[in-house]
């Protein structure tokens, strides 16, 4: 996409991503704004370009590839332009669009799109003039994995052997999982550094990353 600076954007996004199981929804729930929820742009599980884990069977579905990143920024895009946009259901347990609802955030001035690749479009995002700020919370990897697992059993979002062997894995990766998204342009911090910064964009107070 190129970047369009004819038109006004009255809109911007802050991207709040992390790891798995990091906290991003129950965050993005208490800044009292607008949500987009990212992992609803899953591809479905029948879709013959999703990526595998090395050495199993397994999809990957914490790999990019397994995520549609183009309708993703149109949906942000489309949100910051017009206030409103039409957002698929995703059902993580079927690995399945279930429906789809309308999104309007009428004239709000800011919205959060939160997920675990919302890093990956932060350059897109920066490049269309829509971008905010760009958060990836981090924390302890036990403690992520502990909350990751308790959600995803809840929910069943998955078997328990995948969910385990899921789980095991990304607690030894999180790290990584961090510094790739800080590389990409996200800024790494905690839950209430979070908030302040949110808080600072909803202000008008903060200025957009450094492009990468």
């Amino acid at each position: 996409m190129s970047p369009v600076s004819a038109q006004p954007i009255p809109t911007r996004v802050v991207l709040l991503a992390g790891p798995s199981g990091s906290g991003k929804s129950s965050l993005a729930a208490r800044t009292d704004l607008p949500v987009l929820r990212l992992d609803d742009f899953y591809k479905e599980g029948d879709d013959p370009t999703l990526p595998v884990v090395p050495g199993t069977q397994d999809i990957d579905w914490d790999s990019p590839g397994s995520w549609n990143a183009d309708a993703a920024v149109a949906a942000i895009v489309e949100l910051c332009r017009t206030g409103r946009t039409s957002v698929p259901v995703y059902s993580i347990a079927t690995s399945s669009i279930v429906d789809r609802e309308s999104l309007d955030i009428e004239r709000t001035p800011l919205f959060v799109a939160e997920g675990i690749f919302a890093a990956d479009i932060v350059a897109r995002c920066q490049e269309l003039g829509v971008l905010a700020d760009a958060l990836c919370l981090r924390g302890r990897p036990s403690t992520t994995f502990r909350r990751r697992l308790l959600r995803d059993l809840r929910e069943g979002r998955k078997s328990v052997p995948f969910l385990l062997r899921r789980g095991w894995r990304l607690m030894r990766a999180e790290r990584a999982i961090v510094a790739r998204q800080s590389a990409l342009g996200a800024h790494p911090c905690a839950k209430e550094e979070a908030l302040g910064r949110v808080a600072a964009a909803a202000a008008g107070r903060h200025r957009t990353p450094a492009g990468r």
